[in-house]
This record gives structure tokens, sequence and C-alpha cells, in this order.
């Protein structure tokens, strides 16, 4: 996030939504300089950070950098996150840690909307965190990402060489890839989808041109011994629209 550049186009802005530890798509992490930077604007300005922390714990390159929850010392950060990533979707548990002065309004929202999630979810997940387990269980499948992101790499930079560059690989669950110009990432994304291979085109998350073009690419769930077979795939895609570029290019 471009601090300055935000303040400009709204000066009297309350909250700003922020995913500090990898941005989604491009998978950027916010630098300690500009971490600072916001809290500043935050508190001057009397508004609050929501950060969402999504897949902070996992990071392969380096240390994590401190949370902007852990760096608040003016209570204007409301911190969000989730164990849906970090154990299984099918948890649907989130968490939330407020400033003391908003708790009385965050609880009667919540006893308006559904009181609670469901007791017996929230006392397992205490439970297997208590007896260390999830602690265990992140420290496992930093080290399975860590591996399936190295394989992903590898792969693209064998089949790809220069061609596509990678984005945000050290930290999360994904990369993000781009394209040279004169590619259409929506239109590789539908051939791809005809040989079974899913794409999330980069170009569907700008409000406005120009929008780069590629691709976010997820590895959590594939394993490192299927990973060169889908980038051999992707490759395949890519080629056969390069060559329609070709075509066309002739043809004009």
């Amino acid at each position: 996030m471009n601090i300055d550049a935000g303040i400009a186009l709204k000066h009297d802005a309350k909250a700003a939504l922020v995913t500090p530890s990898h941005q989604y798509p491009l998978g950027s992490t916010m630098s300690a300089t500009r971490r600072l930077h916001l809290l500043n604007w935050a508190q001057s300005s009397g508004a609050w950070i929501i950060e969402d922390d999504y897949d902070s714990e996992f990071r392969y390159e380096s240390r994590p950098i401190s949370s902007l929850q852990g760096m608040d010392a003016n209570a204007r950060v409301i911190y969000i996150g989730t164990f849906s990533k970090v154990l299984f979707p099918s948890v649907r548990i989130g968490y939330i840690v407020i400033p003391p002065d908003l708790v009385e309004r965050f609880a009667a929202v919540r006893l308006a909307m559904d009181i609670f999630p469901p007791y017996l979810h929230q006392e397992v997940l205490a439970d297997f965190m208590v007896a260390g387990h999830f602690g265990a269980h992140i420290r496992k499948m930093r080290q399975v990402y860590k591996e399936r992101r190295s394989a992903l790499i590898q792969c693209l930079q064998g089949e790809f060489g220069g061609l596509l560059q990678v984005h945000g690989a050290e930290a999360g669950m994904h990369v993000a890839v781009t394209l040279p110009s004169g590619y259409s990432d929506t239109e590789i994304a539908a051939r791809a989808a005809e040989e079974r291979l899913s794409l999330f085109p980069i170009s569907q998350y700008y409000q406005r041109a120009p929008a780069l073009q590629g691709f976010v690419l997820g590895f959590g769930s594939t394993p490192v011994r299927d990973m060169k077979k889908a980038v051999e795939k992707l490759h395949a895609v890519i080629a056969a629209a390069q060559c329609g570029r070709a075509l066309a290019a002739t043809a004009d």
C-alpha cells in the first residue's frame, strides 16, 4: 500500500483495510517503514486499521515482520484472522483482537448477529492449541508448503525461463506470475479450463486499465510429485496462445 497516495486520495478516511503479511493477489509484504507510517496516520487522524492477517503463519525466506497490531501503541488496530487457512476450510472459526474501548460495541453486534460459533468446535480447537498440537501442525505445514512452493518455482523457471515473472513467493500459499505485454490472461485461463487446469487471471483484480496480465497460482493442495505435470500443462496452454499471437501478427 502506498500510504501517502491513500491519504491524498481520501484524506478524511476513517479506516484502512490491509493484508500486510501477504497481499492478495500479488503477494507483497508491507515493510516495517510503511507499517509505522500507517500507524502514525491512524493515530493522527483518529482512524482505524483493520489488519487481515489470514496466512501470516506461512513465511519461508525470512522471519515474519511484526504485525501492525503488535506494533500498535495507541490501540488503533483491529486484528482479524481465521483458522480456515491454517487448519482446513470446514473449520469455520475466525478470531478478532479488538482495542479495549471497542469490546462492548463488538460484543453487542455479535450478539445481534448470531451470538457465537458452536461451543464444541471452539472447545476442541482450544484443547488442540493448549496441548501443543496447533504449533506442531503449523511447523509441519510450513515445511510442506515450502517444499511445494519451491517445486512450483523450479518448474516454472525450468519450463518458462524468463517469460514469466514470479511475485510474492516469500510467504502464503500462492504465488503470482505475470506475462509480457500482448498476452490475454483471461483467454489463456479459458483455454486452460478446457484442459482441466484452473487459473485465476490477475487482470480481473484491477478496477481500470492498464492491468497486469498473469495468474494467481495456488500450490497448497498440489503435491510435489504432481507439480511438474501441472506446470507442463500450463506451458502448453501459454505456448498455444503464443502461437496464436504469432499467426495473428502474420495475418496483419
